[in-house]
């Protein structure tokens, strides 16, 4: 945990923009795997902990606005449990730890409830996303569990969003941390990219990096030979020369911030041709996109800025023609990269996303377009100091994609489809870094990770 005064001070910075009312944030419980003892590693609720900072299963953080006062329910271990689980600490003991002067039995937690609920206090909540949490919530406070996620508080959404987004100094070195053990973690991978090596040799390897330095992966690592897959999950190809290997991975500091980094690594070690060229337009794009980043740059203009330089870059091999600036208004260049420049990081890899997309993301000056590739970007809004992002460009050849594009000639004004076909077993490329907005400009957080050619192809080769 952080210093107790760092959760007061987050709590008493949440309680500005409340008149009166109850907020409620109840912490994740253990989920079972296969059943009930044996449980997935723990991961406590990213808000929760925020303005709490317990990590401890079972646990409901109370601020009472009304009433002026804060609380903590949770369990009270019994001696039996010392048994199995050894000594733990005391509900007041940990309720002290975060600042919080009142503590209680989480079975009295209903009762609290009821009570407030007579004296008419508004209940605030942030909409649930696990089955616990809405079964809890939906007995708690006796609605329908199919309404709660409507009945979610709007305001505490906007304040909680607009809190957890700029990150304070204590969150940026735990970034750094979760940085640095990225840096090992990726400079493995690229080291163990070899012909004949498994690709979950790489993801276990690189998994183990994380559990030993810190709190484990941030994400399900993304390790493939299969780089036009943007989110593959399958780790049992085995790689040969000429592959790209495409290692999406971060991982958790001790205290639960995320790094979130993409490499892109020949095996074997050297790029060939083609995949250099394709290579050096995403590294362009990423460079280019990152050098706009600073406070006021609306993040959607550097989405399109990449974009371009994207569709550019595929003008001068044969694959994008005409009029580039209207094709990506259009949309075209999103066969090639039909994702968003990058998303919010923090306690979460996707950071708040629970909260929603379009509360973290856009705001009334900036509106989420309805368009192929460029609905997918989950950052648009205007940049503020301490935002913290990925910024990950790439360029995929999917085919089940480009076939039914070509099927509807789709934007054929713009595209070369003879020319794709050429790339139809390219595979993919994606480059990414976390960013950090300064008061300024824009810092690249950790230690920088190889990522020009020279470089990944020495690290390849080692």
């Amino acid at each position: 945990m952080f210093d107790k005064q760092v959760y007061i001070d987050r709590r008493n910075e949440l309680k500005k923009n409340f008149k009166g009312g109850v907020l409620l944030f109840p912490g994740n419980d253990e989920a079972p795997m296969n059943y009930p003892g044996n449980q997935y590693r723990f991961r406590q609720d990213s808000s929760f902990l925020y303005y709490f900072g317990i990590d401890i299963p079972d646990m409901f953080g109370i601020i009472d606005l009304d009433d002026n006062k804060e609380y903590l329910f949770g369990y009270e271990f019994k001696v039996e449990d010392t048994v199995w689980m050894g000594s733990q600490t005391k509900l007041v003991d940990l309720a002290s730890l975060a600042g919080v002067e009142f503590s209680d039995h989480i079975d009295n937690l209903q009762k609290f409830i009821k009570l407030k609920k007579r004296k008419q206090s508004k209940i605030h909540f942030l909409p649930p996303y696990r089955g616990d949490q809405v079964l809890k919530l939906t007995k708690l406070l006796d609605e329908n569990p199919f309404r709660l996620k409507a009945k979610s508080s709007k305001k505490l959404i906007e304040a909680v969003v607009a809190q957890r987004s700029v990150k304070a100094e204590e969150e940026i070195a735990e970034i750094e941390y979760a940085m640095e053990i990225a840096y090992q973690m990726h400079t493995t991978a690229m080291r163990m990219a070899k012909p004949g090596v498994v690709e979950r040799d790489i993801a276990g390897a690189i998994e183990g990096i994380s559990l030993s330095l810190g709190n484990g992966v941030s994400f399900f690592p993304i390790v493939s030979k299969n780089g036009q897959t943007l989110h593959n999950h399958y780790h049992g190809n085995i790689l040969k020369e000429g592959d790209l290997l495409v290692c999406d991975a971060g991982a958790e500091s001790l205290l639960h911030y995320a790094s979130d980094i993409t490499r892109t690594t020949p095996v074997g070690g050297k790029f060939s041709f083609k995949q250099k060229e394709i290579y050096e337009i995403v590294l362009t794009a990423q460079k280019n996109a990152i050098n706009m980043i600073k406070p006021g740059v609306k993040h959607v203009d550097v989405h399109l800025t990449a974009a371009k330089i994207i569709a550019a870059g595929l003008s001068q091999l044969g694959l994008m023609k005409g009029d580039l600036n209207a094709a990506v208004k259009a949309g075209a260049h999103a066969l090639f990269m039909p994702h968003g420049l990058g998303h919010m990081m923090g306690l979460d890899v996707h950071d708040m996303e629970n909260l929603g997309e379009d509360y973290v993301g856009y705001d009334n000056a900036t509106k989420r377009s309805d368009q192929f590739g460029l609905s997918y970007l989950r950052l648009g809004k205007e940049l503020k100091p301490g935002y913290v992002f990925t910024c990950e460009p790439g360029i995929y050849f999917i085919p089940e994609l480009i076939d039914l594009w070509k099927s509807k000639k789709k934007f054929k004004n713009y595209i070369d489809y003879g020319r794709v076909e050429e790339y139809r077993d390219f595979g993919g490329i994606r480059i990414e870094d976390n960013i950090l907005v300064t008061q300024t400009g824009y810092k690249v957080l950790g230690r920088p990770i190889p990522k020009e050619v020279d470089d990944v192809e020495a690290w390849a080769k080692s």
